[in-house]
């Protein structure tokens, strides 16, 4: 990544991104890739597994929940305290099976990355195995940051699997660390938010999935 990029749709002036680097190998709409329900999970049990216990030690005293990218399978803790789970996703069959979800809201990011809540609406966002489809990041993350609760907590999880062909350039062309500094920088350089910690979770190197987490508080508000 080059700090000369010329900022393009979304970009920051100064931030290491370029517009091709959020280009995909299949450019069609990716309503159509999505059209079709899939009830699959995207990671092995073994990660899933790990996913889950660490969402059950960060988000225990989470009141309201934002399930961003979501699926019908959130990897929540059966004991999820909160009493608000909203899910944004491509797919309303996928969303209509997560029994988890409290409200449910059919969104292509990449067309729309207004998010539709308000301020502070959220104590937690998490994107569990999908922020490689995003092409505007930037702006998703800082609609994250605007909705989170001061002090509230992002977590974006990511394995070694995806769909080629809707993953970005920039994904598919680095490796896992180079992923986590590639979601760090959207903390970064979207704003608003503490500095990210990037965790590997992977249960069973070279056995299951590999894991990692990058997470980051939005940043508390001096009175």
């Amino acid at each position: 990544m080059s700090d000369a990029a010329a900022p393009g749709p979304g970009i920051p002036p100064g931030s290491p991104f370029r517009a091709e680097h959020f280009r995909k190998p299949d450019a069609s709409d990716d309503a159509l890739f999505y059209s079709t329900a899939r009830l699959v999970t995207h990671i092995d049990d073994q990660a899933i597994e790990a996913l889950r216990g660490y969402y059950a030690s960060v988000l225990e005293s989470a009141a309201a929940v934002l399930d961003l990218m979501s699926s019908w399978i959130s990897h929540y803790p059966s004991d999820l305290a909160a009493s608000r789970v909203a899910g944004l996703g491509m797919n309303g069959e996928e969303l209509a099976a997560n029994p988890v979800l409290s409200e449910r809201t059919v969104q292509d990011l990449n067309r729309d990355p207004i998010l539709p809540y308000e301020d502070g609406d959220f104590d937690a966002v998490t994107i569990a195995v999908s922020v490689q489809y995003l092409q505007d990041p930037i702006r998703v993350f800082r609609e994250i940051a605007r909705v989170l609760q001061p002090d509230g907590l992002c977590l974006v999880s990511f394995s070694n699997r995806c769909f080629p062909t809707k993953a970005v350039s920039l994904w598919q062309g680095t490796h896992d660390a180079a992923h986590a500094q590639i979601v760090a920088a959207y903390f970064e350089h979207a704003g608003g938010f503490d500095e990210p910690e990037a965790l590997d979770l992977s249960p069973s190197p070279r056995i299951s999935d590999p894991l990692y987490v990058v997470q980051a508080r939005r940043q508390t508000i001096s009175p």
